[in-house]
């Protein structure tokens, strides 16, 4: 069984993060407002990333992970710039070491 960490873009302009085992489902569920809660006033909400997982502790520690960050930092995951990821994980007060760069 597939399971995947998600980003919607709802239309307040805020993000949500989610996990589930059958992401076209919960996207139905998201849209009519089945879900309740975050999204259910904010709609509509259109994906706009996702990721299998193994298993469902993998997709839920990536989700908890994923809410915690900026929102710089996930539009940065979003696009696949590892290098800003990494960036916003030091702040913008630290940079990063010249390791790293």
């Amino acid at each position: 069984m597939a399971f995947y960490v998600y980003i919607l873009h709802c239309s307040d302009d805020s993000y949500y993060t989610g996990h589930t085992d059958n992401l076209e489902m919960r996207m139905a569920e998201h849209q009519s407002g089945e879900c309740g809660g975050y999204t259910a006033t904010r709609m509509p909400v259109q994906l706009l990333w996702s990721q299998d997982c193994t298993t469902r502790e993998e997709a839920l520690a990536a989700e908890q992970q994923i809410k915690g960050w900026s929102r710089k930092k996930k539009e940065a995951m979003m696009r696949g710039d590892w290098k800003a990821v990494q960036q916003f994980a030091w702040g913008t007060n630290n940079p990063l070491p010249d390791k790293l760069r």
